[in-house]
Formats: structure tokens, sequence, C-alpha cells
């Protein structure tokens, strides 16, 4: 991609000229480098299946454990609360304490707010 830059000085100083078009591209290639680093840096990224289910699902807290390739069982005992009570937050039936939804997602290495909408 080449781009057409026009240089100019005003009052002494030097400016760059270019068009809208290409201060875009070139705006938006700092982003997806600014991404691309958090990503060679080691942070998550989700594939759009999960993405398109956490928009669609009745409970964040199973599509992430499943993710997670975690059993019910498994991230009750991750998070120290019994299997019914965490198949009840799943189901709808309780909606958890902030202490208990807190520890769910560390269990399943998110960010509390992933879980709640």
């Amino acid at each position: 991609m080449e781009i057409d830059i026009q240089r100019i000085t005003l009052d002494g100083k030097n400016y760059v000229v270019l068009s809208e078009d290409d201060y875009e591209d070139l705006i938006d290639g700092m982003k997806a480098q600014a991404v691309l680093a958090r990503v060679q840096a080691g942070e998550e990224t989700w594939p759009s299946e999960l993405v398109y289910e956490l928009w669609e699902t009745d409970s964040r807290i199973r599509t992430f454990r499943k993710y997670r390739g975690m059993t019910m069982t498994e991230l009750a005992a991750a998070t120290n609360i019994s299997q019914p009570h965490l198949s009840d937050i799943e189901n709808g039936k309780k909606t958890g304490s902030v202490d208990v939804l807190k520890r769910i997602a560390v269990a399943l290495k998110v960010d509390l707010d992933d879980l709640v909408v």
C-alpha cells in the first residue's frame, strides 16, 4: 500500500498531509499492531464460536465451564461451593453472591464482568 504524502511548512513547522482514507488506514494499522502485541504478550483470545455462544447462552458460567473443559463437580471444588449450589447458579435458580461469582470467575480465568450481563 502506497500512501500519497505531501510535506508542507507553515510558520516554520513541518507538517505531513495525507488523505483521510490514508490517515484512517494508518490508525487502523496502529490499532491492529497494538492488539497483536497484547496477544503476543499472552492475552487470551476467544474463538468466534465461543463469542457467539456467549451472546445466545442462558448461562455464561456453563458456557465458560465447558469451554475450559471443566465438569460441574470440578468447578464446584475449585470454588469451594457445593455442586447443587453451582447447578442452581448455572440454571438461573439462584444468582450467587458477589464473592461466589468472583471465585467462579477466578476458577474459569475470566473477569467477573464476563460472567454477568
